[in-house]
């Protein structure tokens, strides 16, 4: 066997495949968590919340007993209004979350099950802010090696039930919300063109939830000393996300002969505005 020929026809046959997004749809829940209420619930105030992280408003999920799987399904029902494909015909699905429902029965599987997609198959994908960025890899992977036409990936939070509302540095940043993006195949060179990928944990104690895990399991004691909530270092976070980003973002042009004249848009995750405009 010619084995560099067959390399070249594996790779020819890998890449006249691109993962496409066909569809789009969101979902927010109708409470406003604005600065001024906030006023009233920590030492804090709209002129200083405004300086420091652009952030207005947030939405939190009030009603009882839902879960990020709430606001994930009514995100999928939204896109499924913008598409002709139908649950029926998607073949994974993909719930990416830092805050799944429950820490063991799959929120992703309870999830397909509720918007119908019963030929699917489904995991919960958990990697904190990057979970989405992993998702999207995943599902042009393997929309590539055609094995599968259609993917679901839905990024939902419910960060409301993981937030100290009396730590002004963590709950003036997050909310709730749900959203979901379908990828499917595109032979027009249309779709997920590159990635870099990176991980580095020798930073997780600057932004974590200390206890509840297998390391410190939930007590008395961890509830007590309010260790199920977010815990983060602002300024060191800050820093490093605004590095790292610039960072890849200019590997990433690099590598694809493009300058920042080329770009129309940076599309960052959404941790506050003056991440964005420093990035």
């Amino acid at each position: 066997m010619d084995i560099k020929s067959d390399k070249r026809r594996n790779f020819k046959f890998m890449s006249d495949v691109k993962a496409a997004i066909t569809a789009v749809g969101g979902y927010v829940p109708e409470y406003v968590l604005t600065n001024k209420i906030l006023e009233s619930m920590v030492d804090t105030n709209d002129e200083w919340i405004t300086a420091r992280t652009g952030i207005k408003e947030r939405r939190i999920l009030k009603e009882p007993h839902r879960g990020s799987s709430y606001l994930g399904i009514r995100a999928c029902e939204d896109l499924f209004k913008k598409t002709s494909t139908k649950p029926e015909d998607l073949d994974l699905v993909i719930f990416a979350t830092a805050t799944p429902d429950m820490p063991v029965t799959s929120s992703a599987a309870y999830l397909a099950t509720k918007i119908g997609a019963v030929n699917a198959f489904s995991f919960d994908l958990q990697s904190a802010c990057s979970s989405f960025l992993y998702g999207m890899s995943l599902a042009s992977s393997y929309i590539e090696s055609k094995k599968y036409k259609h993917i679901l990936l839905v990024g939902a939070d419910k960060m409301s039930s993981i937030i100290d509302y009396t730590d002004r540095s963590t709950c003036i940043i997050f909310g709730d919300g749900g959203g979901a993006v379908l990828f499917s195949p595109n032979t027009e060179g249309l779709g997920l063109q590159d990635e870099i990928l990176k991980t580095d944990g020798t930073g997780r104690q600057f932004l974590k939830i200390e206890a509840g895990g297998s390391e410190l399991p939930a007590s008395e004691e961890t509830i007590k000393n309010k260790q199920h909530f977010v815990f983060q270092d602002g300024k060191t976070v800050f820093k490093f996300a605004v590095f790292k980003m610039a960072e890849v973002s200019e590997k990433i042009m690099q590598k694809n002969s493009l300058t920042g004249k080329d770009v129309n848009w940076l599309v960052a995750h959404q941790a506050n505005k003056r991440i964005i405009d420093a990035t």
